[in-house]
Order: structure tokens, then C-alpha cells, then sequence
């Protein structure tokens, strides 16, 4: 079974798979050793994510609007897959136009970029410097003030889901895969390579970053566990058939969806699967990346719904049907969850019980998650175009 998903994902290199990818960047920063996850918090300056940390668990400390309607919208050059990301008064997005957009929190085009491809992944904005990949496979680091590149990294093969980071000592490390099969760790202020660790295919998500580790899933169907600092595997864990997301780690736990239909949680601690769920009668993929916060787990799945479940036992608290499947991944605003598919809708959920607050039907299909800043909603579409949502 696993040759048959590998010459499947082969295929995707030359029709490729729509799968969304995250980026992320914010505050735990301080290394620590072994697998006690206890999680410290520096802060950097200008700081910008569509996952809410590097862990990857897709919270955001935003409550949101009890009803929204379009505030503006920015008309980019095709396609936008990429999440939006927000950092301070500067929102960064990328288009498969291959260029990087900056507005300010009116819509208001402050600069773009060209990067020569597509773009996929979402930017890590760290530090007053904005990090993308493009399918190309070249990673850019640029001013977040006004665009100029600093340096560029170039892969063997394309980038389509976010950097992350990790300080260790005094310098910054920057995290990405890439399709090369490889994750590579590269000075934050250089660009230079400090190492790289080859899995056994593609590498299609972003790297949660938790003490002092880099944790994430293949197309190779392990769950990778490697040392930021000298960029060897710790453990690896076999899940799945082909992991297409990112995989978020919370409390010596971490959670992977695959394209058979599982979403399985891993304990890293005890380097074993701690429980699996599987809808026997769609087997539809889980390409979204769950959130997690308090009890409990949120993901979406092409068989249009959003679960909600148990995060230490894998029950099933809630689900709700979005009506269309949904790629996008979920975002925890305190009390509600925020969901975007594939029809266009954006939706408010209580976490609760996953009863809807709002919904917004915006009229094309959205791969990546929304952003939430100040009270506001950006997010992009296939239309190629950056949407603003407020009361």
C-alpha cells in the first residue's frame, strides 16, 4: 500500500495535489531539552503567523466579531492559496502569480515582491523580516519595511508549506521543507545552511517547533522528530500512508490527518500512537491542520466537516457539516472557531458545542486559513483576491 501512495505522490510533481499550507511564527522561543514540552515565551519584534505559535496549534488570542460584513478587498494577479499573515499594521500574502503582496490594514498596497513561481506557503514574519517559500523551491527573506530581499535559499524542489523558527543560544534558526525530501535549517540573519535532514518523499507541511525540536509529517508517512540543534532524528513514528499537512503538538501530543481518512494522535513522549480516528464509510483525506486548545482537538475534512474531538481520548464531542469540503485549516479564537471551504463560506462556530454564530458566504473557493487581527478577518481566494471582514 505505501508504494502505491508514493507513486501517487510522484504524480503530484507533475499534476499537483491542492493542498494548503501554513505559515507560522510567534513566541515560544526558548530552547529546551528532551520531550518535557513546557514551552517558554520570548518575544521578537513584529512577529506574524497564520497558526497562532510555533507549535502550530492554531490559536489566536482574537475574539471575533459577532457578525461580519466585507470592510475592503485587494485584487492580486491570480490565485491565493496562501493564508494571509499579519504583523503589527502590515499584511503579507502571497499569489501562484508568484509575487508577494504587503497592505496596510486598509487594503492599501505598501510594496510586492517577485518571486519567479507560485506561491503556496504562507510568510513567517519574524523580527521585521518576512520569510517565504515558493514552488520553485526558493526560500526569501525580505523588509517587512519595504520588500527588499536580504538573501535567498535555494531547495531542490518547491516549498508549499511555511518556515518556522527556534532560537538556539544567540541565533535564530529558520526551518522549511521542501519537496527535495528535505527539511532544512538555515541562519535567520544569512541565509546560510547550518544543516539538512532527509526524509524518505516529500516533505508538504510546515514544522512545529517545541522545545528545542522540529516535529513533522511526510509523504513518507512518518511522524519526523528532530534536534534543531545538530539537525539529527530523535525519533521517528510510522502513521499514516501520506501526511499533506502540519502536524500540531500540544502537551507531549501531537496530530496528523492523512489522505486515507485518519487523523491520529501521537504521543511523542512514549513515541507511540495514542489514538486514531477513521470514517470508514468515506475515507475522504484530512488535509487541513487541526488546532488545538484546552480539551480538545478541531480539524476539517473533505467530507465537508469540521470534528471537534477529545484531545487525550479521540472521542467525538462534535461535528458540523460546512457543506462543502474544507482544506482550509480551523483557527481557535477563544470562545468560537473559525472555518473557511471550499464553496467560499467563511464560519463561526461555537467551540462548545460547534453551533453556528455567523456565516459569510464570500462566492469562491478558499484554500488557506483566515487571519485574525484587531477584531478584523483577511483572507484570500481563488479569485485571486485579499478580503477584509469587520463589523
Amino acid at each position: 500500500m505505501r508504494a502505491v501512495i508514493i507513486l501517487m505522490v510522484l504524480l503530484n510533481s507533475v499534476v499537483r495535489l491542492e493542498v494548503p499550507a501554513e505559515a507560522f511564527a510567534v513566541r515560544n522561543g526558548v530552547p529546551a531539552s528532551g520531550f518535557a514540552f513546557a514551552g517558554m515565551t520570548t518575544l521578537l519584534q513584529n512577529e506574524g503567523s497564520s497558526r497562532g505559535n510555533q507549535a502550530l496549534t492554531g490559536v489566536v488570542n482574537e475574539n471575533l466579531p459577532s457578525k461580519v460584513k466585507q470592510l475592503w478587498s485587494f485584487k492580486a494577479g491570480d490565485e491565493m492559496k496562501a493564508s494571509p499573515v499579519v504583523a503589527g499594521s502590515t499584511i503579507v500574502a502571497g499569489g501562484m502569480d508568484g509575487w508577494i503582496y504587503a497592505l496596510d490594514l486598509n487594503g492599501k498596497l505598501l510594496w510586492k515582491f517577485e518571486t519567479g513561481n507560485g506561491i503556496e506557503a504562507p510568510a513567517l514574519i519574524l523580527d521585521n523580516t518576512v520569510y517565504v517559500g515558493n514552488l520553485t523551491g526558493i526560500l526569501f527573506a525580505l523588509n517587512l519595511k519595504d520588500g527588499k530581499e536580504k538573501w535567498r535559499y535555494t531547495t531542490e524542489g518547491q516549498i508549499s508549506g511555511s518556515a518556522n523558527w527556534w532560537k538556539t543560544g544567540n541565533s535564530i534558526r529558520i526551518l522549511v521543507g521542501s519537496y527535495d525530501y528535505n527539511l532544512h535549517c538555515v541562519d535567520a540573519a544569512t541565509g546560510k545552511v547550518i544543516w539538512k535532514y532527509e526524509s524518505d518523499n516529500f516533505i508538504n507541511g510546515a514544522t512545529a517547533c517545541v522545545d528545542g525540536n522540529a516535529i513533522f509529517g511526510g509523504c513518507d508517512g512518518f511522524l519526523h522528530v528532530v534536534d534543531i540543534a545538530t539537525g539529527k532524528a530523535s525519533t521517528r513514528i510510522d502513521v499514516a500512508t501520506y501526511v499533506p499537512g502540519s502536524a500540531p503538538s500540544d502537551g507531549g501530543l501531537t496530530y496528523v490527518g492523512d489522505y486515507d481518512g485518519g487523523f491520529t494522535c501521537v504521543s511523542i513522549t512514549e513515541q507511540k500512537i495514542k489514538w486514531k480516528y477513521k470514517n470508514e464509510k468515506t475515507q475522504l483525506p484530512f488535509v487541513a491542520s487541526a488546532a488545538v486548545s484546552g480539551d480538545r482537538v478541531i480539524t476539517g475534512c473533505r467530507d465537508k466537516n469540521v470534528y471537534c474531538f477529545g484531545k487525550a481520548d479521540g472521542k467525538l464531542i462534535w461535528k458540523y457539516n460546512t457543506g462543502e469540503k474544507v482544506d482550509a485549516s480551523p483557527l481557535i479564537c477563544q470562545d468560537k472557531v473559525l472555518i473557511a471551504n471550499m464553496r467560499g463560506d467563511l464560519i463561526a462556530l461555537k467551540l462548545n458545542d460547534g453551533t453556528p454564530v455567523w456565516t459569510f458566504e464570500t462566492g469562491t473557493p478558499i484554500f488557506g486559513n483566515p487571519a485574525v487581527a484587531g477584531g478584523k478577518i483577511y483572507v484570500g481566494g481563488q479569485d485571486g483576491t485579499i478580503r477584509c471582514f469587520g463589523r
